[in-house]
């Protein structure tokens, strides 16, 4: 790994500031009127998620709940009902536990210090410090993919960054370039160096205000670092979605609270067509006709998802009675309730509203 002299640690970070104070983002929802509150959110939808994509949920979020107080007040439905589409649930799951825990533990008060701010769900060291370096303007260095990959570049270090020996290396370097003095706009500016120049696959390294240095574009190869995390086959599953429908209405459930899609609605799964049979007896669905709908496939981070969702058309009206402990709905294509959504769910749901989901076969 490189190492920096204390001269070139401050001509590093004074060159990221002059650099951001030209073409830094400064427009963005969560830069105007900056609190813990709105920084917090905002940093947690941003994990995994372009920013592109925060901006509209974010806007929708911090209109429903303004304040931790709003938040924590919130049934989890309507909070992850606001999530839908943003994928990564857990991350709405901890966000509506961290605000409780602020409303009960802190009295509503987001907490200041860095150890009290990792110990709330979902939040960890790096989010922590951005949260209070960017409003708070405390002293803290932070590391979220962007600034492992530009750090990592610029020292040309070897090793995928979830092995811990490289990311202690990285905290390092980290702690000691970030300076003391304008530390949130330093920590932004380095968010926005991954965010727009230093990218995945193609840096803009002739536009990079420390290329001089950069030991990565210095070998010619800067997207050798970080290193990668070796490949592996994401293996397949498939499952059978079912979908029984009176009229404008189709039957789904809540998922346990933990879990893949934990917590969200969704319809019943069975693995395979010798279940459909006992499943439906189980819901006391009889008198209906399957039709089988386009097929498709929803990839999670380490496996494949193969749907083919059943279309059970019913012949006569559901006996709503059997709808029990709220964790059933017949959910009303036309004036939809407000709830958690797993994304297969939506994507069905959007085609059975417009009429989209074309059967390919009867049974």
């Amino acid at each position: 790994m490189q190492q920096y002299k204390s001269s070139v640690k401050h001509s590093f970070s004074q060159r990221i500031l002059t650099w951001f104070d030209q073409h830094g983002r400064k427009d963005l929802p969560w830069q105007q009127q900056k609190s813990s509150y709105s920084v917090w959110i905002s940093e947690i939808m941003l994990q995994q998620t372009q920013v592109t994509t925060v901006i509209p949920y974010y806007q929708r979020f911090m209109q429903s709940f303004p304040d931790v107080r709003a938040l924590a007040k919130a049934e989890q439905d309507e909070v992850l009902h606001h999530w839908t589409g943003l994928g990564y649930y857990a991350r709405a799951r901890n966000l509506h536990k961290a605000a409780q825990t602020i409303v009960s533990e802190h009295a509503g008060i987001f907490p200041h210090t860095l150890e009290q701010v990792m110990a709330l769900p979902g939040i960890g060291r790096s989010t922590a410090a951005a949260i209070l370096s960017l409003a708070h303007k405390q002293h803290h260095s932070i590391l979220d993919g962007n600034v492992k990959r530009t750090l990592g570049r610029h020292a040309a270090i070897e090793g995928w960054p979830g092995n811990k020996a490289v990311e202690t290396q990285l905290w390092e370097l980290a702690d000691n370039l970030t300076p003391s003095k304008r530390t949130d706009d330093y920590n932004q500016a380095m968010m926005d160096m991954g965010a727009t120049l230093c990218t995945r696959s193609s840096p803009a390294c002739t536009r990079c205000p420390v290329a001089e240095d950069c030991q990565g574009f210095k070998l010619g190869r800067p997207t050798d670092f970080p290193g990668k995390k070796a490949k592996k086959v994401i293996p397949a599953r498939s499952t059978f979605m079912l979908i029984p429908q009176w009229q404008n209405n189709v039957l789904l459930y809540k998922r346990p609270p933990s879990g893949i899609w934990g917590g969200l609605w969704g319809f019943y799964q069975i693995e395979n067509l010798e279940e459909l049979a006992k499943q439906t007896a189980e819901l006391g669905l009889s008198e209906f006709s399957l039709e089988f709908l386009l097929p498709f496939r929803h990839t999670f981070s380490h496996f494949h998802l193969d749907i083919q969702p059943l279309l059970l058309l019913m012949s006569q009206a559901p006996s709503y009675a059997q709808v029990q402990d709220n964790q059933q709905v017949w959910y009303d294509l036309k004036q939809p309730p407000a709830l958690g959504l797993a994304a297969p769910t939506q994507q069905i749901l959007a085609s059975l509203k417009t009429n989209q989901c074309i059967s390919n076969s009867k049974l």
